[in-house]
């Protein structure tokens, strides 16, 4: 089977289950029941879609499948930013209580996180790895400063600063779709001068600048997109860790290709056939028992596992 007719296979089977999701067992009061799963399958695929095409483009410019954005500490920061607001201004103040302003505060703040960072240790460091550990040590100390903020804020408004530490998709912030959506659009526009590249930067920093690429310039750039596709996906469900690593090397081993042509748009299309497909069960097998957050992190905590243990063995 060659990659055009995957993607048609993942494309069709994507179609079916957002199809079954949304009209099967409409009921009497169909038009209600339209509008909101219409609204929280768009949120998926929103989510699914920016989750996917973030981490398939951070391993790419790594060279390492087992790694995604969160490792530099990005998710946390969103967290940091909104424990900060409210430890400072309080729940009730407008940068809280306007959700747009609040989201577009959090994205300017990642982005200048991420220029900063890679614009800071290039200039003493040409080496990708050296920016991935300090951005783990970033992470860390922004969990830290949000715990000790946590630990000093009022209860209640401590409840609120809760509903974005955890992934949730039964309670997905559907009220920030329309900025999200205007927001990923424009982060693909901007890097879509840039996607050509990908092809040769996977094959290392030594071979893409032997090879003519402007490397420091198209991985800064990268990165950027990067901080804003997270910031979406975190704003929207909160922060997510496994999903985008067992979409992006779901990809890898279903299309078996160096083509990010393919590898960007089927572990799109993967992401899109987990979520719409994981909630679909979570609501009409599991009854809202459990929650498809559990599911993605339990099957996704396991393939790593499987990724680690095969990575020694090829040692």
């Amino acid at each position: 089977m060659s990659n055009s007719v995957k993607l048609i296979v993942l494309t069709g089977l994507a179609l079916l289950l957002t199809s079954i999701y949304l009209f099967v067992d409409l009921g009497t009061n169909w038009e209600y029941i339209l509008g909101r799963r219409s609204e929280k399958v768009i949120a998926l695929v929103v989510t699914g879609t920016v989750i996917a095409f973030s981490t398939m483009i951070f391993q790419t410019i790594t060279n390492n499948r087992i790694l995604t954005p969160s490792v530099i500490g990005l998710d946390r920061l969103y967290l940091l930013t909104q424990t900060f607001i409210i430890f400072v201004f309080g729940s009730t103040s407008t940068i809280v209580l306007n959700e747009n302003l609040n989201f577009l505060l959090c994205v300017v703040l990642m982005v200048l996180f991420a220029s900063l960072l890679f614009k800071f240790l290039f200039k003493r460091q040409q080496n990708i790895y050296f920016l991935l550990l300090v951005g783990l040590v970033f992470g860390t100390f922004f969990e830290s400063l949000s715990e000790f903020m946590q630990v000093l804020i009022d209860p209640n408004e401590f409840l609120i600063i809760q509903n974005s530490m955890f992934a949730s998709f039964n309670s997905m912030n559907t009220n920030l779709l329309v900025i999200s959506i205007i927001i990923f659009i424009l982060a693909t526009a901007y890097s879509w001068r840039y996607l050509k590249y990908l092809d040769v930067l996977s094959l290392g920093k030594e071979h893409a600048v032997n090879l003519g690429v402007d490397y420091d310039f198209v991985v800064k750039r990268l990165l950027i997109v990067i901080a804003v596709l997270v910031s979406v996906s975190t704003a929207l469900v909160g922060p997510i860790t496994f999903l985008g690593l067992l979409v992006a090397n779901i990809a890898h081993e279903f299309f078996k290709t160096y083509k990010h042509t393919y590898l960007i748009i089927g572990s799109i299309l993967i992401s899109i056939v987990a979520l719409v497909g994981g909630q679909m069960i979570v609501e009409r097998v599991f009854t809202f028992s459990t929650t498809l957050s559990v599911i993605i992190n339990f099957v996704g905590g396991v393939y790593f596992i499987y990724l680690l243990l095969k990575e020694n063995k090829s040692w």
